[in-house]
């Protein structure tokens, strides 16, 4: 029993105050596309993530630039003297204590150090460039969502346009069938027709919410908020303009991807000459003192060493980096020429879109739909149409502008995936 009331005490307090438990008050948030991608390159956690592995690489080069540091070593010290050691060196300790002293440093040869700063610089090309592919998916995927939004958005008010309409007429009616002017039926159907229109409208209202779910993440953005798109004059150009050979030519300057393949064999050219510099040894200096430890009281000395290339000359790591040349320049190629059916396909997708919606937007009829809704409803008001001649009117009226705004959006969708397969955005 304590354990209930323990729970149920904060609900209680909320509700004796009035202040709302589970309710949340919902804020619109206005944004054009621009605004929109200004704040996902501002706010997008992924971007700023990989953004982050340019630091590193940075931080690579820095790394590499460092010299190996000097080393230092004590030895040979004892901590207690014998009574004859004593006599013999005479003094306490520590006049009668023998230690060594090495000073030793490590002397990269071959260039070795240049040559592995080379690599890491070609790392953080891979790096930016690896940052640019992503961006450039996620870009495409926002703008995709932001074309979803806007459609759902505009064909949502199109429902309301017919909702309201037959709400106007539903309340006529039943003025009407209280007189028994009309029949019944009559009102039952508008009512049933009524009931699918709101249907629909529950159904495109959960699209947008996944929409939104989804253009919120990449934003990140609050739940609590509700994203309406406006000023929606997205760019895109007429397919005539583009010339397709020229971008088919310029596929491996365009595409991040390939590129960053192409970097990808730059790193391992230099690292094969970096591995085949670790044939020559590296040597290491020294200096060294050593009291009581010889036949001189103080011995001061100086030496040299490195390795005998006889047995470990790395063979194995030159082997690798020219397999991995050879492997990258392969898969290089195939990239390219995945990249060229792709631009010739997004290509013809979108001059096909592109087609149908310019023949849909000079359509006259189509944009008299709005003016006709008003006349047939009238129309049917005053009995000069039938009821079956305004629901195939409504039906029709619907479908028109569905048509309109699909082919809008896939237009739009189509020029986006044009872009993505080309690499970069193309301006008139």
């Amino acid at each position: 029993m304590r354990k209930l009331l323990l729970s149920t005490l904060p609900c209680l307090i909320l509700t004796f105050f009035g202040l709302p438990v589970f309710a949340q008050e919902f804020q619109i948030l206005k944004y054009t596309p621009v605004e929109i991608e200004a704040l996902f390159l501002k706010q997008n956690l992924q971007l700023l993530a990989e953004k982050m592995n340019i630091t590193l690489a940075e931080a690579e080069i820095a790394q590499s630039k460092l010299w190996d540091n000097p080393q230092l070593s004590i030895g040979s010290m004892n901590l207690w003297s014998t009574a004859k050691q004593r006599e013999e060196l005479g003094g306490a300790f520590p006049r009668n204590t023998q230690f060594s002293i090495e000073l030793s440093q490590l002397i990269l040869t071959a260039n070795k150090r240049n040559k592995l700063i080379n690599s890491q610089k070609v790392s953080r090309e891979i790096a930016v460039l690896n940052f640019e592919d992503i961006l450039r998916g996620l870009k495409t995927e926002l703008r995709k969502l932001i074309y979803e939004t806007e459609y759902l958005q505009s064909y949502k008010d199109v429902l309301s346009v017919q909702q309201e309409s037959l709400e106007l007429l539903i309340s006529a009616y039943k003025r009407q069938a209280e007189l028994n002017n009309i029949a019944k039926n009559e009102l039952l159907r508008l009512q049933s027709g009524l009931i699918e229109l709101k249907n629909e409208i529950n159904e495109t209202e959960a699209a947008l919410n996944e929409q939104q779910k989804s253009l919120k993440s990449l934003l990140n953005i609050s739940p609590f908020y509700i994203i309406k798109v406006e000023n929606t004059n997205f760019n895109y150009i007429d397919p005539n303009q583009v010339s397709l050979v020229s971008l088919l030519e310029k596929a491996h300057e365009l595409r991040p991807d390939i590129k960053r393949e192409q970097q990808q064999t730059l790193f391992y050219e230099k690292s094969l000459i970096y591995e085949k510099s670790q044939r020559i040894p590296d040597i290491t200096l020294s200096a060294s003192y050593d009291r009581y430890g010889g036949v001189w009281k103080d011995f001061i000395g100086f030496g040299i060493s490195f390795d005998l290339p006889f047995l470990n000359r790395n063979q194995g790591n030159i082997k690798a980096a020219k397999i991995n040349i050879e492997q990258n320049k392969l898969i290089a190629l195939q990239l390219q020429n995945i990249a060229e059916h792709e631009i010739t396909e997004a290509f013809s997708n979108y001059s096909r879109t592109y087609k149908f919606y310019e023949e849909i937007e000079n359509n006259d009829l189509l944009t008299e739909l709005d003016e006709m809704l008003g006349i047939y409803t009238k129309n049917f008001l005053n009995r000069n149409i039938s009821m079956l001649e305004y629901l195939d009117f409504m039906e029709s009226y619907k479908s028109n502008k569905q048509i309109v705004l699909l082919s809008r959006k896939n237009m739009y969708n189509s020029f986006v995936e044009f872009e993505y397969a080309v690499g970069t955005e193309i301006n008139k």
